[in-house]
């Protein structure tokens, strides 16, 4: 599978550049603010439009990985591979970040080449796609993953929707602060994630004493009884899988 580029950031340079040489042809009043905001425009489009334009592969193959991009170039067998995840960040302000795809080699990595950790273990990673850069969905990017890579996949996107799904949550005025919200529930996720009791344990105590206290208040956030079920119901799973772990033990 070979993965095509996003053509929206050449679009979007393009669009810079065009309007930047509009205001330069037609005349006005202002002219100096208009000229300086039109060399702005054009000088913007014109780096975005030369990074678009720089070679770009990225392909996915029964025999490894083939990458060509800005700052990469390099093919990777799967017998240099031990993990390949597909993560997606913290949400950023209640807006969710584009997934990204991360390299975690069987051999240990020079420093210069780390780029990323892995999000559960923290291994050295090397940062391999950001995809909003491709056309590809990311369930079409797993699929393919998953057939030539195997076990060495790991797709944390469907694993932490199926150890705790999260509801959209309203976004509103005088609502919880939504990064201390999303990183509560990531943390919780996580935990559910890792199979270590400890660590489960140690994420239901973050949530409990951060309830307790209590959220902090933003001018736009979360609504407020939604964001407390959620959390109460994630803590629930943290404590269901304690009591399960206490079980199996006995």
């Amino acid at each position: 599978m070979e993965l095509r580029r996003n053509r929206g950031a050449r679009a979007l340079a393009l669009v810079c550049v065009l309007g930047g040489v509009l205001l330069l042809v037609y005349p006005s009043d202002r002219a100096l603010l208009r000229t300086i905001i039109a060399v702005g425009a054009i000088a913007l489009g014109a780096v975005a439009l030369v990074s678009a334009l720089r070679p770009f592969r990225f392909g996915i193959h029964a025999d490894g990985l083939s990458i060509r991009r800005p700052g990469l170039r390099r093919e990777f067998r799967w017998a240099e591979v031990e993990t390949v995840v597909l993560d997606e960040p913290p949400r950023r302000d209640g807006y969710p970040t584009p997934p990204r795809l991360l390299l975690v080699p069987a051999q240990a990595l020079p420093r210069e080449l780390v780029t990323a950790r892995h999000p559960l273990d923290g291994r050295p990673a090397i940062e391999l796609l950001v995809l909003d850069q491709v056309r590809e969905q990311p369930e079409q990017v797993a699929e393919a993953l998953t057939q030539h890579g195997g076990d060495r996949f790991v797709d944390l996107l469907a694993r932490r929707r199926a150890a705790f799904a999260i509801p959209d949550l309203t976004v509103g005025l005088r609502g919880y602060a939504m990064d201390r919200v999303d990183r509560l529930i990531r943390r919780g996720q996580d935990a559910l994630l890792s199979g270590d009791a400890a660590a489960r344990q140690a994420a239901r105590g973050e949530i409990e004493r951060a309830t307790a206290a209590g959220l902090p208040i933003a001018q736009r956030g979360y609504n407020t009884s939604q964001t407390d079920t959620v959390l109460d119901a994630l803590v629930a799973a943290l404590a269901d899988q304690q009591s399960t772990d206490r079980e199996t033990a006995t």
